[in-house]
């Protein structure tokens, strides 16, 4: 007998996003996550203290606000259940070793303006290609919200374009090419490559050079957008739309094993020995590394072990999370300056280096690229008694050499990044530090299992694992080798941050194999 009609394996916003829209067409579902709450990457938790939330993954929320499920508010979950944004400004604050710095500000002309600071031709490069963006950001956005496949296709699209051989020399050059070849200043160099970077892809890889447009309009448009009371609020809303939906949740449940009967997978099994039976089909949100581990390898087929044992797992990450009395002021010649989303970058030579260090496995100890979060200076409902969380999140590379280990390394660190942080903030001396948190990559493996060696963004998006090709050339759609088993999550297109496309994506193909029709959710 069956536990539900679909099983839901992991509790990430995605899978959550997913079970939302079967249940909403009324379809019963069973979710299973193995961490103590639901959220997966997207969780907010009292780290530190008692009333002080910590985002301990995702905290900017760019990229989902233009996602149907909240651009539309398809399942209320702003309307009914609570879920509200804030789009910070200025958009972000950055340091130069040199003591310069860069502010960018929702305003696209006071950004330009600083831009102007450094070099007049390069504000008018960032103003020109705002402009180009906004040209064919439709083409190149609109498969994002749509399974593979499905509607004309960006080459299609493209090739009505009148600079259609401009772009596609651009998204096949690397971001940091782009950006070396349009601007000329180092100061912007840097800057935009630390925008650019901040979704922790290989920047300097081919295929990625449209990140240097996508990342940085979108930032211009809508900010850092963060949802009011953490990351979480959003899977708050997702849980109270499941739970009227009586969808049930069950936490500490490890997935183990898939069940496969003549060939079909009809359910799961967990470590504890509990066997979760579907009715109609099961969907995973496990990284596909460890998916494939679930059931034998005849059931998969050569040509899938084949792909995702060549599917990299991204790059590392690295986090300290911080309670402070204040939050961290930077020295500017026109006094202190804020911002919830700022940083530390080196120039584009170490920049380059470090990406090549971490794609080698070579450890290396300087600062390239810093990122300063600080949720509460927009968002007070995130802490009590005044404090402000600060998050400092950096790329690593996840081998040490020469005996050192990630338990005593991680705790060194932390020390030096808040050391290089006091050099650009003076009121933040270390007695303004009431509580700290580091995770190493092993430790976001540890308490996540999907962060493969830290990597919390589901894998690598260099076109070897993207669009098509993700997780698996051929099985892009959701629909796994193994009958019955579908697929979403961050391995799944079009890949991680907080975006509930591979979500609702993987709803419209479940939905559409059980006779449903689609094409409204296609927008087609």
């Amino acid at each position: 007998m069956a536990d539900a009609d679909f099983i839901v394996a992991g509790a990430g916003h995605n899978s959550l996003i997913t079970a939302a829209y079967l249940a909403r067409e009324g379809y019963s579902c069973h979710i299973l996550d193995a961490r103590p709450i639901p959220g997966g990457g997207a969780s907010t938790e009292d780290l530190l203290m008692p009333g002080v939330g910590i985002d301990t993954c995702s905290t900017g929320h760019t990229l989902i606000r233009v996602n149907p499920v909240i651009k539309d508010d398809e399942l209320g979950l702003v309307s009914k259940y609570g879920l509200s944004y804030v789009d910070p400004d200025p958009v972000a604050h950055v340091c130069f070793p040199d003591g310069e710095y860069f502010t960018m500000s929702l305003d696209a002309d006071a950004t330009i303006a600083e831009f102007a600071r450094f070099s007049e031709r390069d504000a008018a490069t960032y103003s020109r290609m705002l402009e180009e963006w906004a040209d064919v950001r439709q083409i190149f956005g609109q498969d994002r919200f749509r399974p593979i496949g499905y509607g004309p296709s960006t080459e299609e699209l493209l090739d009505a374009h009148p600079r259609a051989s401009v772009w596609r020399r651009r998204r096949m050059m690397s971001a940091y090419d782009v950006i070396m070849h349009e601007f000329e200043d180092r100061h912007c160099q840097a800057f935009l490559l630390w925008m650019t970077f901040q979704t922790i892809v290989a920047i300097d890889r081919p295929g990625t050079g449209l990140l240097a447009y996508s990342l940085i309009a979108a930032r211009q448009k809508n900010s850092w957008s963060i949802p009011v009371g953490g990351s979480g609020t959003l899977v708050d809303a997702l849980v109270g739309y499941l739970e009227d939906h009586d969808v049930t949740i069950e936490c500490n449940q490890t997935v183990a094993e898939l069940v496969l009967q003549d060939g079909r997978c009809v359910g799961v099994e967990t470590t504890a020995g509990d066997r979760y039976m579907a009715g109609k089909g099961v969907i995973s949100t496990i990284h596909v590394k460890h998916l494939v581990d679930m059931a034998p390898a005849a059931a998969w087929g050569d040509d899938f072990l084949f792909g995702v044992d060549t599917y990299e797992v991204g790059i590392s990450g690295y986090a300290a999370y911080l309670a402070t009395t204040e939050p961290p002021i930077f020295d500017t010649a026109d006094g202190g300056r804020t911002a919830v989303s700022a940083g530390i970058v080196g120039w584009p030579d170490q920049f380059l280096r470090m990406l090549r260090d971490v794609n080698d496995g070579i450890a290396f100890d300087d600062v390239p690229s810093l990122l300063v979060a600080t949720p509460t200076l927009v968002d007070t409902s995130r802490s009590i008694d005044d404090l402000h969380t600060v998050k400092l999140l950096t790329a690593v590379t996840f081998e040490l050499r020469d005996g050192e280990t990630w338990e005593t390394k991680k705790e060194v660190m932390a020390d030096r990044y808040f050391e290089l942080v006091q050099r650009h903030c003076s009121n933040l001396s270390a007695d303004k530090v009431v509580a700290r948190t580091v995770r190493s990559p092993e430790d976001l493996e540890t308490h996540n299992a999907h962060m493969i060696r830290g990597a919390f963004h589901g894998g690598d998006r260099t076109p070897a694992n993207s669009g098509q090709n993700r997780p698996v050339p051929g099985w892009a759609q959701h629909r796994m080798p193994i009958p019955g088993l579908y697929q979403t999550g961050g391995t799944t297109h079009p890949g991680g941050s907080i975006t509930g496309a591979p979500g609702r994506n993987a709803a419209m193909i479940v939905l559409e194999d059980f006779g449903h029709d689609i094409t409204d959710l296609l927008g087609l």
